[in-house]
C-alpha cells in the first residue's frame, strides 16, 4: 500500500533542499491528509512539529538535517519507503505547565522535553517544592530547577547533571540548576502520575521565569507541572535506533 507522506522542514537551507528532493521523488500531501509526517531538521524543529500536529492521527518520522538530532533518524533519500514500513513506534506524553504571574494572570503550556524555572535577576532564586500536595523541600536556593520527561532527560536535564530516564520508566526527574542550598541536593525522581508545584519565595526581590519547550512566562509566583496522559505523541524510529536504545547509548559513551 502506498503511503501518503507530508514532508515538512525547518528553515535551514539544507532541510529545505531535502524537502524539495523528497517531495519530488515520493509525492507530497498536506499534513491533515497524511499517513505519516516526515520532519526534516533538528530536535528543535521536531518539537515544533510534534506540538503543531498533536491533534492529528499521523505519526512523525524525523530525519536529521540539523545538529544533535536525538529525536531524528539518519538522513537518506533512496530507501525511505522501506524505512517507514519497518519503523518502530514510540509514544511519549508531554508535561502540562500552569503558571501564575505576579500580575495574577495564569498561563498554560505543554512541554515535551521539560519545564524549567530560571532566575531572572542577579540574585539566586528561592523555590519551595511540593509534590502531590505534600511539602518536600522548604527552600531550594539555586539558579533554577526543572522537571524532565524521559524523552527530554538527555537534553537540558542531562546538562544540569540530572539522570537519564528510560522511556518505559514512568517517572519524571526533578533536577536543580546550580543548587546553592541544600548544597548536596541533586534532585529527585517522582512517579509520572505526580503533580509538582514550585512556589517562588520572595518573587519581588528574586524574580523567576518559567519555560516549557521555548514558551516562556516571566515573573511567576508559582508553577504546577504534571504529565498529560490525554496527549500522546507518536514518533517513528528505524529498528534498533529508537529512544530506548539511544538513551542506553548515551550512558555508555
Amino acid at each position: 500500500m502506498t503511503r501518503k507522506i507530508a514532508f515538512v522542514a525547518s528553515e535551514a537551507p539544507i532541510a529545505q533542499t531535502a524537502r524539495g528532493a523528497l517531495a519530488t521523488r515520493f509525492g507530497h500531501v498536506e499534513e491533515e491528509e497524511a499517513d505519516v509526517i516526515v520532519a526534516l531538521g533538528g530536535d528543535g524543529f521536531m518539537l515544533q512539529t510534534l506540538h503543531r500536529t498533536q491533534g492529528m492521527a499521523a505519526p512523525v518520522y524525523g530525519m536529521n538535517r540539523g545538529t544533535v538530532g536525538f529525536l531524528m533518524n539518519e538522513y537518506s533519500e533512496s530507501d525511505l519507503l522501506e524505512r517507514l514500513e519497518a519503523a518502530e513506534e514510540e509514544v511519549i506524553n508531554p508535561l502540562s505547565m500552569k503558571a501564575q504571574c505576579r500580575d495574577g494572570h495564569v498561563h498554560e503550556a505543554l512541554a515535551i522535553n521539560e519545564v524549567s524555572l530560571l532566575r531572572e535577576g542577579p540574585q539566586a532564586a528561592k523555590l519551595r517544592i511540593t509534590v502531590d500536595g505534600r511539602l518536600r523541600l522548604e527552600e531550594l536556593v539555586c539558579d533554577g530547577a526543572l522537571v524532565a520527561t524521559p524523552a527530554g532527560s538527555t537534553a537540558y536535564n542531562y546538562s544540569a547533571h540530572g539522570p537519564i530516564l528510560p522511556i518505559g520508566s514512568d517517572v519524571l526527574a526533578i533536577t536543580a540548576v546550580a543548587a546553592f542550598r541544600p548544597r548536596r541536593w541533586r534532585g529527585a525522581l517522582i512517579p509520572k502520575t505526580a503533580q509538582v508545584r514550585f512556589d517562588v519565595v520572595d518573587p519581588d526581590k528574586r524574580p523567576v521565569m518559567a519555560e516549557g519547550d521555548g514558551q516562556a512566562v516571566r515573573d511567576v509566583e508559582w508553577v504546577e507541572i504534571r504529565s498529560e496522559p490525554s496527549i500522546a505523541h507518536r514518533l517513528l524510529f528505524d529498528p534498533g535506533h529508537g529512544l530506548e536504545e539511544r538513551l542506553l547509548r548515551e550512558q555508555f559513551v
